[in-house]
């Protein structure tokens, strides 16, 4: 199974959202799972990880064992050394989970980004990962259904965390 993973913050808690599937192409997510999370840590800059981390595992919990996680963001903060929130769920996995980060912008320091276009969009998606190459990574973002830039489970997980409460 893989999993996408999300999280919305509201006072007075934050709402992590997953769901999981079967293949790449799927266009409908075998599960879903959403939960509230309180006494999340607030927000700091550079250690975003420790605010967002426990909610992901949190929900990741309570969905089916997966083989790979898709979270919002990128894996390293300067391309190999300074870890990202992807990497930090990779470690907290024990490195049994291959983690890929989809980042909707550019930042700097990330470095080895593979660049994604899809659809009708002119703009790429960020593509990085840990326990797979960033290249393969790149490939299965770009096999999701959906002819638009985002694709459909990533939109799905980000409407579910948006919408509880």
């Amino acid at each position: 199974m893989i999993a996408c993973l999300d999280v919305d913050y509201r006072e007075p808690a934050a709402y992590a959202a997953g769901l999981a599937f079967r293949t790449w192409s799927d266009a409908t997510p075998a599960t879903e799972k959403v939960i509230p999370v309180v006494g999340v840590h607030p927000y700091q800059p550079g250690q975003f990880f420790r605010r967002e981390l426990p909610c992901l595992l949190a929900v990741l919990r309570e969905l089916p064992p997966v083989a790979v996680v898709v979270v919002d963001g990128y894996i390293w903060l300067d391309g190999v050394s300074v870890a990202g929130l992807g990497a930090h769920l990779y470690h907290a996995l024990a490195g049994k989970v291959a983690v890929i980060g989809v980042a909707k912008t550019s930042f700097a320091g990330a470095g080895a980004a593979v660049e994604v276009v899809r659809g009708r969009s002119t703009r790429p998606l960020f593509i990085t990962a840990v326990g797979m190459s960033a290249q393969s990574a790149a490939e299965h973002v770009r096999s999701m259904h959906s002819p638009d830039r985002i694709p459909t489970l990533l939109k799905r997980v980000d409407l579910l965390c948006r919408q509880a409460g």
